[in-house]
């Protein structure tokens, strides 16, 4: 049985990882400090054999006994409330973090693949946003700690892979979503169907005009699995390339939620990217991967996780639309 670890386990994306490789056989050895991450996101899975749970801050020195085939690192703060609450700790995920999983992989003769994101590319000059564009980001920003974090995550995996040989595997995500995102994170969709459920009017940073484009979390899950598996080191984005203004995706929600809210509007938060559209044709001829769950029905999904919320979990939660 293949072994993996997966380091923000209990978070959005690491939960579903976690089930992924559950589903395929392999034992999977979960990690996180609950920073940000929720046991009830795995707690279903604990009383698997194939399943094994440590409380650590990856900043640390990590040991994992025993044989290691594989390492996903997903441990850090995604969401702009986060990692503006927490910068310091955002930066040492991305960097001491990262250079402990990295010493890890070589130790163990492990692949490791490492979680980027678009935001490397900053309010990016080049649409959509390929591999090979370097970014437009502001160093000493607000969203400076979690870009640079992981830029230099980038910088610091081609290092190990070239100076020592290690198997390294990194993934640019674009906004993804669904089930299990938490209802105060910050981000354009749990912050919009939020509101509506609570009857409150959707607030929408800017004029609108700003586009995203949202990929489902089991496609992710399914890109992240089929790059883990290849033979690619270089950056890959996996993202769903369906882009769509801000002010279309509001109306969207209250349409899907039957809601008859307006939508206001409030002041656009510095260095917000302005256009973020994944280019995934390397994605299509080297994974030969592409998202499969249109905006329509991923959202009627995470609708109906949003819906099964008391009242109570359904408070008032802060929106920052840096999604």
């Amino acid at each position: 049985m293949k072994r993996i670890l997966i380091t923000g386990a209990a978070g959005f994306l690491g939960s579903h990882l976690c089930d992924r490789y559950i589903k395929e056989g392999f034992h999977v050895i979960a990690m996180d400090n609950l920073i940000t991450g929720d046991i009830k996101n795995i707690e279903h899975l604990f009383k698997l054999k194939q399943f094994e749970f440590y409380n650590h801050d990856v900043t640390k020195f990590v040991h994992v006994p025993g044989k290691l085939d594989y390492i996903l690192h997903f441990a850090s703060p995604a969401s702009p409330i986060d990692y503006l609450k927490i910068p310091i700790q955002t930066l040492k995920v991305g960097s001491l973090g990262t250079h402990n999983l990295l010493g890890l992989a070589k130790e163990k003769n492990a692949r490791i693949l490492i979680a980027s994101t678009s935001e490397v590319y900053g309010d990016p000059l080049v649409h959509p946003q390929t591999e090979d564009y370097y970014g437009n980001v502001n160093t000493i920003g607000p969203r400076g700690v979690y870009d640079e974090a992981k830029r230099f995550q980038e910088s610091i995996t081609m290092a190990y892979h070239t100076y020592h040989g290690v198997e390294t595997r990194i993934v640019r995500i674009f906004n993804t979503y669904g089930p299990r995102m938490r209802l105060n994170d910050g981000r354009v969709v749990p912050a919009f169907i939020g509101q509506a459920l609570r009857g409150e009017d959707l607030t929408i940073f800017g004029d609108g005009m700003q586009t995203r484009s949202f990929c489902y979390v089991d496609d992710q899950v399914e890109g992240i699995y089929k790059l883990l598996l290849s033979d690619y080191v270089f950056p890959v984005n996996i993202g769903n390339p369906d882009e769509i203004t801000i002010k279309e995706f509001a109306e969207e929600i209250v349409k899907l939620t039957g809601t008859d809210q307006k939508v206001i509007y409030k002041a656009l938060p510095i260095d917000d990217p302005l256009q973020r559209q994944p280019d995934i044709t390397k994605a299509k001829e080297i994974l030969n991967w592409e998202p499969k769950t249109g905006r329509s029905q991923g959202m009627k999904l995470t609708l109906e996780y949003f819906k099964s919320f008391s009242s109570k979990e359904l408070q008032k939660s802060e929106h920052r639309d840096f999604s």
